[in-house]
């Protein structure tokens, strides 16, 4: 496909920009930094879009904090007229990138998702007797900054554009120490090249879709698996024959090394799908699909922590209700019915001192407050 030229102007235009801000500030305009910019942000966004076009601005310094669930990972969060930046940037690039995206890439894009992923690797499971699981090792900190620009080169042509996209990559902050070396390397070229981009960041997730295109591209058109399925690093093959899919895993080894990428060996390896396959926190079997249990502890203790904080009057009764929604929703998806019945029921909620009437599918509002109908038993189950 051709390279896509004059994107410049439309990354710049003030709606954009307006767009951005508001995409960026979804869901945290609550916090103190997120609303003093939205309190001027007419001038605030001329001010930036000055510094664009001038060529004068610069990426702020991250904002680090480690999570440990479900794994210790360190986020980088961004000043937020950087993630301004960020969401005008997506917005301009994304549709250019995503006529060129395989179909079997699954994360960060709209209409796709999690669930799309798992609806693939499910119906594979129940075809195909193999699956080849794999996982890249430290992914994001592995990311090469030479050759995530040129893959960006390759789609775009619009020098402005390019520059921006390299001044944030360049801008990311020290990740996760790697030191891999790969063929043709001497003893310093791992130290030499820049690498690793920051987990939290808009960018990165486009960014990190952008540096695995090749190897969808690879699988779907060359290695040609019965079915095929990727969220970020976390990608399977599925198949007839073991030996095959033995085979592909060595193949995409050798392609990956030419991203500086490799393969987890741990993590990376085929299964009999009638002896189930772990993907994106399901366990996936021919003829039912079963929450891992890492997974369900999680949400155990995000229930008990909101009960607290419903008791505390930290948060609202929609607060309550959307979180547990949300994880209904997910859990849906598999054979979950009675864990989701005995998940829900074990919590009772109070609000400065209303009892509750029931598990989490009563829950009871704030005095004073109509009390809500609660969860129905319909909603219960799914």
């Amino acid at each position: 496909m051709r390279r896509v030229g004059r994107l410049w102007p439309e990354l710049t235009g003030f709606s954009n920009l307006l767009e951005a801000a508001r995409a960026a500030a979804a869901g945290k305009r609550h916090r103190p930094d997120v609303a003093a910019y939205l309190l001027n942000l007419e001038p605030n966004l001329i001010r930036l879009r000055a510094q664009l076009l001038d060529g004068s601005y610069m990426p702020g310094a991250y904002r680090t904090f480690e999570i440990r669930e479900p794994k210790p990972r360190l986020i980088s969060a961004a000043p937020f007229p950087d993630r301004v930046v960020h969401h005008a940037l997506t917005r301009i690039l994304e549709p250019v990138f995503e006529k060129r995206f395989s179909p079997r890439s699954f994360a960060c894009r709209k209409g796709f998702g999690v669930h799309g992923a798992l609806r693939v690797a499910r119906a594979a499971c129940r075809r195909y007797p193999y699956a080849l699981k794999c996982d890249i090792r430290k992914y994001f900190a592995s990311i090469d900054h030479d050759i995530l620009k040129g893959k960006l080169a390759r789609a775009v042509k619009c020098r402005d554009t390019l520059a921006l996209a390299g001044r944030i990559i360049d801008g990311s902050n020290p990740q996760e120490a790697t030191l891999f070396y790969f063929p043709g390397d001497d003893l310093f070229t791992p130290l030499e090249r820049a690498r690793g981009i920051p987990l939290g960041n808009q960018t990165s997730q486009f960014f990190a879709n952008v540096c695995l295109d090749s190897l969808d591209q690879f699988i779907t058109r060359q290695l040609r698996p019965a079915a095929y399925a990727r969220y970020v690093d976390d990608f399977v093959l599925f198949g007839d024959s073991k030996d095959e899919l033995r085979l592909m895993r060595d193949r995409i080894a050798g392609q990956l090394e030419a991203d500086r990428l490799q393969l987890h060996e741990g993590k990376s390896r085929v299964y009999r799908c009638s002896e189930g396959l772990t993907f994106l926190g399901w366990r996936l079997f021919p003829h039912k699909a079963r929450l891992v249990r890492a997974n369900v502890v999680r949400f155990s203790r995000k229930l008990a922590h909101l009960q607290e904080d419903f008791a505390a009057g930290r948060i609202a009764w929609d607060t309550v209700r959307q979180s547990v929604q949300a994880w209904i929703s997910h859990a849906s998806f598999g054979d979950t019915v009675v864990l989701r019945r005995r998940m829900l029921n074990r919590f009772a909620f109070v609000s400065r001192g209303v009892p509750s009437k029931g598990g989490a599918g009563r829950l009871v509002q704030q005095q004073h407050e109509e009390p809500p109908r609660g969860l129905s038993q319909q909603q219960q189950a799914g």
